[in-house]
């Protein structure tokens, strides 16, 4: 993993009381709350997206499916309430701002909140995020998609944002409330599983994707089903090494 693929401050572990009390690390900030600016037209089936999202200067009410003035348009594959709010770590961002070589200001990934200070990428998945009034459960990655290469501009995206898995995490809500700009964020649980956002995009290690599975009673239909895809690619390989073994002793 390359070196501006973390962020340099990691969540602080356990559970306090209460989690709205200030009891609990702040290990992060808010810098920016986006809402959709306006709707796009893009090449796909939906032919619309609501990806182009700016800050906003006022604090914004956080409901169950998401932030007050923002919305999705292809409600088959995006939003819902294990979608609800999408955020996204200023450190990565920078990161491929210099590989692109230009700025990509809050918003440009679509993100509801530009943060910093804390690995968004490598949370844990089931973590609690007290942020201002309101309380959100980390719950998956972010898998790119066509409307997001369309957005991009950029030759490849989707394979290149892949290959990175700086991916962001989508957060359910678990307490309402309002939240704006320079909002601390604190981590007020971590499951012991230790499984994060990153561990479940690449699906490197099944064992640990099997140990979310029995550990996180939270997980979406989404999360278990790219964790079986995940369980038939190994299959795949696996089977694939024992032929290529068997026709080499042959």
């Amino acid at each position: 993993m390359s070196a501006d693929s973390r962020a340099t401050t990691g969540p602080a572990v356990g559970t306090v009381s209460d989690p709205l009390g200030g009891n609990a690390a702040v290990v992060g900030r808010v810098l920016a709350v986006c809402v959709v600016r306006a709707e796009l037209e893009v090449p796909t089936r939906v032919g619309r997206t609501a990806i182009d999202k700016r800050p906003v200067p006022h604090r914004v009410p956080v409901r169950g499916l998401g932030l007050d003035g923002d919305h999705v348009c292809d409600t088959e594959h995006h939003g819902g309430v294990h979608q609800a709010v999408y955020a996204y770590a200023e450190e990565d961002a920078n990161g491929w701002s210099g590989r692109l070589g230009r700025e990509l200001p809050a918003g440009w990934f679509g993100e509801n909140l530009r943060v910093t200070g804390i690995p968004v990428s490598d949370a844990v998945l089931g973590a609690h995020w007290a942020i201002g009034d309101t309380v959100l459960e980390v719950s998956a990655p972010r898998v790119p998609c066509a409307t997001f290469q369309h957005w991009s501009g950029e030759q490849q995206w989707v394979k290149r944002f892949t290959a990175q898995s700086n991916t962001g995490a989508y957060l359910r809500v678990l307490t309402e409330g309002t939240i704006g700009a320079d909002d601390e964020v604190r981590v007020v649980h971590v499951p012991a599983h230790g499984v994060t956002v990153r561990d479940l995009f690449t699906g490197a290690d099944m064992a640990r994707l099997e140990l979310l599975l029995e550990s996180e009673p939270t997980l979406s239909d989404d999360v278990r089903m790219q964790i079986d895809r995940h369980r038939r690619r190994h299959a795949n390989a696996a089977r694939a090494a024992e032929q290529r073994e068997q026709e080499a002793t042959a």
